[in-house]
């Protein structure tokens, strides 16, 4: 018998998959997923995605973070992950070379965030020039889980940081029942 009451969670909410092809993400690509939480559903996705000539960058503050992640991504026989400690609310904290990564992820991230206009400016730093940014994160309106609606980002407010920073809009989406998708596109 099952449990109606029972919330869905992780990659239930998400489907890594179809989010990730919604932004392009193919083989040999450079992605970095910022934020990654500690079983990296869009990390371990995306690191299949881009195949053995591509990698993904695990980014995280949390260092047992990054540990589940590396474990989870050695158990799969994933060698293209590499973990990175780092906190995006600083400007250069992020040892990835400059306009190096064709994609960056910010996926359930900035609802945790004081800083939503910094950590969006440090991975765009990281992004090359024609490369995409995606943010998934939670709609406004209420719903049975998830964060408190007063703790939400706006969809409207991402778009105004993105255009102070000079990205161009390519496409929103509805990334999964109680979530949005906004993909930028770094300028030339």
């Amino acid at each position: 018998m099952t449990n109606p009451t029972k919330i869905p969670g992780g990659n239930t909410l998400l489907d890594a998959q179809k989010v990730l092809e919604t932004v392009g993400i193919t083989q040999n690509m450079k992605v970095g997923d910022f934020g990654c939480g500690g079983l990296g559903y869009f990390t371990l996705t995306a690191a299949k995605m881009v195949g053995r000539d591509g990698v993904v960058y695990a980014v995280d503050i949390l260092k047992s973070v990054l540990g589940g992640v590396a474990e989870r991504a050695k158990a799969e026989n994933l060698d293209n992950v590499k973990t990175i400690w780092s906190n995006l609310e600083i400007y250069g904290a992020t040892k990835i070379d400059n306009e190096s990564l064709d994609i960056g992820l910010l996926i359930n991230i900035l609802f945790q965030a004081k800083k939503d206009s910094d950590i969006i400016k440090e991975c765009l730093r990281l992004v090359k020039p024609g490369g995409k940014l995606l943010i998934v994160d939670w709609k406004q309106t209420g719903a049975p889980l998830g964060p408190p609606p007063q703790e939400r980002v706006s969809l409207e407010g991402i778009k105004q940081i993105a255009q102070n920073l000079g990205l161009k809009e390519e496409q929103s989406f509805e990334a999964g029942p109680y979530h949005f998708g906004i993909i930028f596109v770094k300028q030339v």
